[in-house]
């Protein structure tokens, strides 16, 4: 536990040397968890914006760990097949019993919504909705939109996620400041990250008391 805390706050001597030690398993590790977070349905959690923009903020600080030319196309094609499993989960498998008793049905319902409002648009604007866009590819398959427009809206939407994230991320690591307090930073986009996680949770449970009282 003293070894983590000291490696968070002392990341700046860190993180280099892990990622040199990593290597080309930095590139695999990040891919996998871009696809688990779309394309499992079961991953809806995991932190696919934060560490898109930490990637690309360490390609910054650390260039000789981490290549931006390589994040790109790895963390754009790991969400283009991600999407495209959960389009295709929606659409052969969403009645699966296993399937309904593991997925968030609050979560499928808000998808269901944003899809019916926005059609088609919705797998491009849903790429920009924390937990709702592993559920809005899902909502377009047990919909049977159609498999060329789906791949067309999202390519768009999964393009201009990743080149977003990917920009604001090296941009941000380029900042002097941030090169030389970069555990104090990547602690506040944590905390950051982790504040509307905390908050829903706490919401979700003042309403099942209320409901319960």
């Amino acid at each position: 536990m003293v070894n983590l805390l000291t490696s968070l706050t002392h990341l700046e001597q860190s993180i280099g040397p892990l990622l040199t030690t990593l290597g080309s398993w930095s590139y695999i590790l990040l891919f996998a968890v871009i696809f688990l977070e779309t394309g499992m349905v079961v991953f809806p959690f995991l932190p696919g914006e934060s560490l898109i923009f930490l990637a690309s903020t360490m390609a910054a600080t650390h260039s000789d760990a981490l290549s931006i030319q390589i994040l790109v196309p790895v963390f754009f094609v790991a969400a283009v097949i991600g999407d495209t499993v959960n389009f295709e989960i929606g659409r052969h498998l969403i009645r699966l019993p296993w399937l309904q008793r593991h997925l968030p049905q609050d979560k499928q319902v808000k998808a269901q919504h944003f899809f019916t409002k926005y059609g088609a648009k919705a797998v491009m604007f849903g790429r920009f909705v924390p937990l709702v866009r592993t559920f809005v590819p899902l909502s377009a398959g047990a919909s049977k939109m159609p498999q060329a427009s789906f791949a067309l809206w999202n390519l768009i939407g999964v393009g201009i996620w990743v080149s977003v994230g990917c920009s604001l991320g090296y941009f941000f690591g380029s900042i002097d400041f941030v090169q030389e307090h970069l555990s104090l930073c990547f602690l506040g986009i944590m905390v950051v990250a982790l504040v509307p996680a905390m908050l829903a949770a706490v919401v979700k449970t003042i309403r099942q008391r209320t409901v319960s009282q």
